[in-house]
């Protein structure tokens, strides 16, 4: 399948940056843009091919074990998509050309949310999964385990969006610098204009995260680090190392709802998503 490359995102964010930034820290900041896919909910194949959804029923291999967090139980099946489907080609990260991925978290239907999945508890990693179906390998829909209410399937398009990174994220300091009160990029004309751009519900492949509280970066990074001190000077080189894999959002029409109006964002280095080691990807939640 061809896919285009062409993101009317780019030109919108591109003009509104040189309309609110001074010429030079606009360039600089443009530079950091990052292309993603935003998968939208719709079945229009028309204009966008169906790519994945979110909800429903996982389909696994015979040998594929429901994935389950010992001692707390079965994870929720939250969402599957198609990588040959996918328009890997314009994005800077190195997707599988073919295959599924899908993706799994314990979202407290079984204890009413009190087990907590953290990057920092090693304990509670097997919370949330990234499963990696190579094509042609087997497979069948997987009924949910006894507790798991499946959540309703929402087919997902894939429009190609370019993203702006969070004004606290690692890349932002190391091209900036610590920004103080009175920098243009906090300037409320920017930060309403951006706001309003990336307004509604988010779920991505690739690009920068939209954090709901603060970077995720940061709070994935340290977990690998072993959750040292948070002004540990090596959480931001290591911060710097990672990259969006997937997030999605809280969304009403597959009754996703993840704390606060939160969502869900699993992170991962290039050279585990270069050699698909899935199994080393990082996963943090944030909510309001």
């Amino acid at each position: 399948m061809t896919h285009s490359t062409t993101d009317s995102t780019t030109d919108a964010l591109h003009a509104l940056s040189r309309e609110c930034l001074p010429d030079e820290i606009a360039e600089r900041w443009i530079a950091l843009l990052r292309p993603s896919v935003r998968l939208e909910k719709g079945t229009d194949a028309a204009t966008e091919a169906v790519v994945g959804r979110l909800g429903g029923l996982p389909e696994l291999p015979e040998d594929e074990e429901w994935p389950v967090w010992e001692g707390n139980g079965p994870l929720a099946f939250v969402a599957a998509l198609d990588c040959a489907l996918l328009p890997s080609s314009a994005l800077d990260i190195a997707l599988p050309e073919d295959g599924t991925l899908a993706f799994f978290y314990f979202d407290g239907q079984l204890d009413d949310g009190c087990a907590v999945v953290d990057p920092g508890e090693p304990d509670s990693w097997a919370g949330a999964r990234v499963l990696y179906i190579p094509a042609g390998v087997p497979v069948a829909f997987r009924a949910a385990p006894e507790g798991i209410r499946p959540y309703p399937e929402v087919p997902l398009t894939a429009p190609v969006e370019t993203t702006a990174p969070y004004l606290r994220h690692p890349v932002v300091q190391r091209e900036f610098a610590q920004l103080p009160d009175d920098h243009p990029l906090w300037g409320e004309e920017f930060q309403e204009a951006l706001w309003s751009h990336f307004e509604g519900t988010e779920h991505r492949i690739g690009g920068h995260a939209n954090p709901v509280q603060d970077d995720v970066e940061t709070e994935v990074a340290r977990g690998a680090l072993g959750s040292p001190p948070w002004d540990d000077p090596r959480i931001k080189e290591e911060a710097l190392r990672w990259l969006l894999l997937a997030q999605f959002d809280t969304d009403d029409d597959a009754d996703m709802m993840w704390g606060d109006v939160g969502a869900l964002y699993w992170l991962i280095r290039p050279e585990d998503l270069a050699e698909r080691r899935f199994d080393h990807a990082m996963f943090t939640w944030q909510c309001g």
